[in-house]
């Protein structure tokens, strides 16, 4: 089986406990950056620069996907079309991500990462510019283009943290990645922004999808002509050096009979369901909230109310950089105390969302201002998640099962969760809607949210579930490499095959 990095959503912010440098002279006073400077081939000052290049793609990656939910209201209107069908326009671009993802991750461990890359966003910017040139009557080559565009983002988000990974070990890759992924929540409350924004200001939601590829042009010159491609693992030596490899259906297997990474996948599956539903779905029904309650005028013509588009992505920013940071903290301080910390608290962030996204729904009719609060917290508690789940996998998986581990992951996670859910809370809506008056419009989409704050809970007990296995799998995990990994163990007496034996056998 070959290490594949599937996707950035689950590159680990922590560094490996396991991780070491890689062959290194043993002379005395050799300084530490020069000998990651030569083993990665990449100068300290290139590497940077190359961190901030990749940061500044994926925060345009996150700006593109959620521009379209900035201007949702004015599509629906262009298009005449029903809150289930503009749910699939998130559930096609999520799908093609999903199942493009593993094969841009293992074409990523074999060819050329920086080509990758720059073929992926030149295509994508293509697609997007295409997109915002379809005509009213052919929606279906809008739900294409949108599909499309999940391509070019496989080909990006699976390949850039191998990047910084093969540039920095240890305190320096946590910090690299921690930055690298707080562009996730900053580029997702931009795409609201810049779409709602560029809509009031042209009157025509189709420029709102014309900003995104001049600046995805501008970032291929800059990976052509700033990013160096570094020496893949030349930085560090992991212990799958010494470990065997298993078969991919004995990873899978084992992985099955994993329970903290199962029920921890589970978990985060739900943390996808909630957001991707909000990402889609929140502005449109602040908006409709407002016209039920006489604050707003129904969008009867181009462009529509988009203030909530604004506030939410400004909300989507802050509460994202607070979550993460605050989920990182939190859990460090708590582990001092007990080794259960990281899945209690990912149960206590869903757990405490769940209330907190339940009262901005039910709010929404009568105080806009306490709705947006209570979106703030909910959001808050649910990104706490984001860094600590990736970890999880990290600890409870042996190193070469971690990639295919990593697949499994993203594809259930999003199959179960970001795919389905914005198609499914807009079919729900439809099938309660008993007219199209604006008050069933804002009532049907409001009782179909409520499930969002059902599914949070049971994500919160998934992630209580995993706490009574996590001690136990992290120790099966270490007492393994630590028989594997040893010289003196692993390489005599027929060891190694023992080893193997063991990996195909057991469930870390």
């Amino acid at each position: 089986m070959t290490g594949t990095d599937v996707s950035a959503d689950t590159t680990p912010f922590f560094s490996d406990d396991n991780e070491r440098e890689g062959p290194t002279d043993n002379g005395v006073g050799s300084p530490q950056p020069e000998e990651e400077e030569s083993a990665s081939g990449v100068s300290d000052k290139r590497a940077k620069l190359t961190v901030a290049v990749l940061c500044y793609i994926n925060l345009l990656n996150y700006m593109d996907r959620f521009t379209v939910a900035g201007v949702l209201p004015d599509i629906e209107h262009f298009f005449s079309i029903s809150d289930g069908t503009s749910g699939l326009l998130q559930t096609v671009f999520i799908c093609s991500y999903m199942f493009l993802a593993p094969l841009f991750g293992y074409l990523g461990d074999r060819y050329n990462r920086k080509l990758i890359m720059c073929v992926g966003i030149f295509f994508w910017s293509l697609v997007t510019l295409a997109s915002s040139f379809v005509g009213k009557d052919h929606f279906w080559a809008l739900l294409l283009t949108r599909g499309l565009v999940g391509v070019g983002e496989a080909s990006y988000s699976t390949i850039a943290p191998t990047i910084i990974a093969d540039l920095f070990i240890k305190e320096k890759r946590t910090n690299m990645l921690s930055v690298f992924y707080f562009a996730i929540p900053v580029g997702s409350g931009l795409g609201y922004i810049v779409g709602s924004e560029v809509d009031d200001v042209t009157g025509d939601w189709h420029w709102a999808l014309r900003v995104t590829p001049g600046l995805g042009l501008l970032a291929v010159i800059l990976l052509l002509f700033v990013v160096q491609e570094p020496k893949r693992g030349a930085i560090e030596a992991h212990p799958e050096h010494t470990l065997h490899r298993t078969s991919w259906l004995a990873d899978i297997k084992a992985l099955c009979r994993n329970p903290s990474f199962v029920l921890s996948t589970f978990g985060f599956t739900t943390v996808a369901f909630v957001t991707g539903s909000l990402a889609l779905w929140a502005p449109a029904f602040l908006f409709r909230a407002g016209v039920f309650t006489g604050e707003k005028q129904p969008c009867l013509k181009a462009p529509c109310d988009n203030s909530d588009s604004l506030i939410f992505g400004i909300i989507t920013v802050v509460t994202g950089i607070l979550g993460v940071a605050s989920g990182v903290q939190v859990s460090k301080k708590l582990r001092i105390k007990t080794p259960r910390a990281d899945p209690l608290v990912c149960a206590a962030g869903l757990l405490l969302a769940a209330p907190f996204l339940y009262l901005s729904i039910m709010f929404a009719q009568a105080s806009t201002v306490a709705t947006y609060i209570f979106i703030f917290l909910g959001e808050t508690f649910l990104s706490m998640n984001w860094a600590i789940v990736a970890d999880i996998l990290l600890y409870v998986v042996i190193p070469t099962r971690r990639s295919t581990a990593e697949a499994f992951q993203i594809v259930l996670s999003h199959l179960l969760g970001d795919a389905i859910s914005p198609y499914l809370i807009g079919v729900v809506s439809d099938s309660i809607k008993k007219s199209d008056s604006y008050m069933w419009e804002f009532r049907s989409l409001q009782m179909s949210l409520l499930l969002c704050s059902f599914v949070a809970v049971v994500g919160g007990a998934f992630f209580l579930a995993t706490a009574l296995f996590i001690e136990k799998d992290r120790q099966l995990k270490a007492s393994l490499l630590s028989v594997c990994c040893d010289p003196h163990t692993a390489l005599h007496s027929g060891s190694l095959s023992d080893c193997t034996l063991a990996l195909a056998g057991r469930r870390y």
